[in-house]
């Protein structure tokens, strides 16, 4: 049972949606060796309505598998018999099934999306970047610096927390638990986003708060938006050590949710709703300012390559990527006209 069966768990119905037609395969949760349920009594109990093709794991939980049966009139019949209620041939096991769709294949490295090399190719209102932000020799500098100090190691990088530390478990901060004023060694970067472009009038310190992220090679960044309710509109990201592509997607209207979080690391389901996508590249040296509708409604996503591909050339990854990412931790509720991608809005509803 844990051979790739090439379908997976359909993802949720937005309202308007039509469900999925009906076929001849389903995915059947609460069933599976983690709950002592074999390949052999999956096979007694839905052999009952049709000749089974084949059973598979569905994932590697060990408690959903994949039914094939060779007609939909089967899987139909299954379905009506079976879910939500108590399966006799299964001990009387309460089963939830739902018809399967099968996996997308894995896009190759940068896909077939084009790849912007200026915010102004990108076309999202509040992206802008620089490039060469920093020069070379405050790169190392930097990064010499932040290598001077502790490490937290996550799943799969390595964090710091300057002014108040990120909590990954609820994608927020503690607004009361202030860790100490920014490091001197940032002082630079901090004089040189005063004048960055597209920046709002600010009559407060424009940052608080620093996250610095240490990617190894081929590491990226799950699709997120920047919890509204922790930080304000204006978030910087300096790219060092090396390059990579950002992209960012904007999901339907309603499709707001929170990724969950396991050690820092966003887990990555393989059925993502439809989105529009945009992707620019970020040299090594350069600083990304989102804001405005950019920052609010878009999430942003690191590709997980160890290479690239920027217009039809291939650029490698370096053996890691440090990021430095400012930003402004928020003290009351976010107020932004983007409600339906808003925390702070859901929890007033």
């Amino acid at each position: 049972m844990a051979a790739k069966s090439g379908y997976t768990r359909p993802r949720p119905l937005a309202e308007d949606a039509a469900p999925p037609p009906p076929s001849a395969v389903l995915y059947v949760a609460n069933c599976g060796p983690a709950v002592g349920v074999t390949d052999a009594d999956v096979r007694a109990a839905f052999g009952a309505f049709g000749e089974v093709a084949g059973v598979q794991a569905a994932d590697n939980s060990g408690a959903r598998v994949i039914v094939r049966f060779h007609e939909p009139a089967a899987a139909e019949a299954a379905i009506a018999a079976l879910h939500g209620r108590p399966c006799d041939r299964l001990a009387g096991r309460v089963l939830h099934i739902r018809y399967s769709v099968p996996v997308k294949p894995k896009a190759l490295p940068g896909g077939s999306l084009p790849v912007a090399l200026a915010a102004s190719e990108l076309g999202i209102p509040g992206i802008y970047m620089v490039e060469e932000f920093v020069t070379a020799a405050e790169e190392q500098e930097l990064l010499a610096a932040v290598d001077s100090r502790s490490w937290k190691s996550l799943a799969k990088r390595r964090v710091q927390h300057y002014g108040y530390e990120f909590l990954y478990e609820t994608r927020n901060v503690d607004s009361k638990q202030f860790l100490g004023e920014l490091p001197a060694f940032i002082s630079i970067v901090l004089e040189k986003i005063a004048s960055f472009p597209g920046l709002k009038k600010c009559t407060t310190r424009l940052v608080d708060q620093l996250t610095v992220n240490e990617y190894p090679c081929g590491v990226g960044l799950s699709p997120h938006i920047d919890t509204h309710s922790a930080f304000e509109e204006m978030i910087f990201s300096l790219s060092l050590a090396g390059p990579c592509i950002m992209e960012f997607r904007k999901y339907p209207k309603g499709s707001w949710r929170a990724p969950s979080v396991v050690n820092g690391a966003d887990e990555h389901t393989s059925q993502e709703p439809e989105c529009i996508r945009k992707a620019i590249f970020l040299p090594s040296r350069s600083m990304l300012l989102m804001s405005g509708e950019g920052r609010y409604a878009w999430h942003h996503y690191i590709p997980h390559h160890k290479i690239d591909d920027v217009g039809g050339r291939v650029i490698k990854r370096n053996s890691r990527r440090v990021s430095f990412t400012f930003r402004k931790v928020r003290m009351g509720p976010c107020d932004c006209e983007y409600k339906q991608f808003c925390d702070s809005h859901s929890k007033r509803c």
